[in-house]
């Protein structure tokens, strides 16, 4: 369940039931209420075999949002089962139980929205996977949010009020982002175990992307319009986190899918943020990082690392997947930008497609050694429901457990390669990496931070594995 904010009133609307939609009907249904409904927000956690939610988990930004959106007009709990947190079987203290869910953690997420709906409670469900997925969904809530709530707000919050629930809410048009507020963390704050987050500040500039690369959620989440926050927005919250914090050098992390589509607006919100002096990464497109004087502003700016979808040194595999924004003569030009001007990579590198072969690790491997990529991760390709290459590969699929849709379990067998020796390179090629003293050779020279810290817990882990973990 993903969410921006409300911005200016929208016009009144009937509905074929003679319901009024508008702010102003919403805030007159609310002085109305003798007390206020109880809504329970709920984060689940996923029941993969992978590190997926242990550790240290970042705060759920986009339920933190819901949470503000719902807490002007109703009360709000909120329970992050990732924290340890525990999801009661009582909910008779809650009128409305929302959860959000991915694929990875839908089958807890249905779950639970079971069990509350037998207790005659509204189940809404939101997030990616009841919206790449809303009739599957259906059968486990009372309503399905189909993408942003906040472009459904006001009509979801009124039927709330009024009982009279429609199986699944989907706007005609996504909402602008000019004035998303600051979202409330004292939500998840409040929590006893909130030590385990994350001490990186989650942050939203952008949402939505025009590339269209054919195994991604986000265009049916977010749009294919590129819409963005104004840049002073942007920068009151994050001074908004040095004022709650008591202190200058915050660490943010966006969550935008591709803060840089938009080049003057990415390097406008750069320059300003240098005057903050804050530290920030970022997930980011290869489309104009070749440019040395973007690598050098955002080394400027305080940036600690670059999140980079390398994908794959086969050129025939990134034109499969409509990658067109990677040009793999522009890989290099990019590495070397980014590390002279002191900014970490974390470079993620799929396998398992159709033309995948031993040169296709070989390769990984030596491009990872020569550039000395920080925190190289590596992932299993996983078509996921709802997208292009899910309804493609649909009938080569190993199986539909939703639990193992994590990117870390093999799902279909390459034409070139058999899945058995896909396993086997894939789990070699992450021990090489991650041996003593290829970690030595790649971190040569690099300053002692948080990033030699996950090369060695990922020594640690890549020692112990083997093929069978991934099926």
């Amino acid at each position: 369940m993903s969410v921006g904010m409300q911005i200016d009133q929208p016009e009144t609307v009937l509905s074929p039931d003679s319901t009024i939609y508008s702010e102003e009907h919403l805030k007159q249904l609310v002085s109305e209420q003798k007390s206020r409904k109880k809504w329970l927000l709920v984060q689940p956690t996923s029941n993969t075999s992978m590190m997926v939610d242990s550790g240290t988990v970042s705060m759920p930004l986009n339920l933190l949002m819901v949470a503000t959106l719902v807490g002007e007009l109703f009360d709000v709990a909120f329970i992050d089962e990732r924290l340890g947190e525990e999801v009661p079987e009582d909910f008779s203290g809650f009128d409305v139980v929302a959860i959000t869910s991915r694929t990875l953690n839908a089958s807890k997420a249905y779950a639970i929205g079971e069990s509350a709906r037998k207790q005659g409670k509204i189940v809404i469900l939101g997030g990616v996977h009841p919206t790449m997925l809303h009739d599957e969904a259906r059968s486990h809530c009372t309503s399905v949010v189909y993408g942003e709530i906040e472009s459904v707000w006001t009509e979801l919050a009124t039927d709330v009020i009024l009982g009279k629930m429609k199986e699944v809410y989907r706007a005609c048009a996504l909402k602008p982002m000019e004035s998303m507020r600051h979202p409330d963390f004292s939500y998840a704050l409040r929590s006893k175990s909130a030590k385990k987050y994350s001490s990186l500040i989650p942050i939203l500039a952008t949402k939505g992307c025009p590339v269209g690369c054919n195994f991604c959620t986000t265009p049916t989440i977010y749009g294919k319009n590129y819409r963005y926050r104004e840049i002073d927005f942007v920068l009151d919250e994050m001074r908004y986190h040095q004022e709650r914090l008591g202190k200058q050098k915050v660490s943010f992390s966006f969550m935008d899918d591709n803060i840089s589509f938009r080049p003057k607006y990415f390097m406008e919100l750069l320059e300003e943020m240098e005057k903050l002096e804050i530290r920030w990464n970022a997930n980011i497109s290869m489309n104009f990082l070749h440019k040395p004087e973007v690598a050098e502003l955002a080394g400027r700016s305080g940036c600690d690392l670059m999140s980079i979808g390398f994908e794959s040194l086969n050129p025939e595999t990134l034109k499969s997947v409509h990658k067109g924004s990677n040009k793999l003569g522009n890989y290099e030009a990019v590495v070397r930008n980014l590390h002279k001007n002191g900014v970490a990579i974390q470079g993620y590198f799929m396998f398992g497609f159709d033309n995948e072969s031993d040169e296709s690790f070989q390769m990984t491997y030596d491009f990872i050694m020569k550039n000395q990529i920080e925190f190289p991760v590596f992932s299993l390709v996983t078509p996921f429901p709802g997208t292009p290459y899910f309804d493609e590969m649909k009938t080569r699929l190993r199986h539909f457990d939703w639990d193992k849709y994590d990117t870390y379990h093999y799902m279909f067998e390459p034409t070139k390669m058999s899945g058995e020796k896909l396993l086997e390179n894939f789990v070699k090629l992450q021990r090489e990496v991650y041996k003593g003293r290829a970690i030595m050779k790649r971190m040569k020279g690099k300053p002692v931070n948080w990033v030699w810290f996950v090369n060695y817990m990922m020594h640690r882990f890549t020692k112990k594995l083997k093929p069978e973990i991934y099926l």
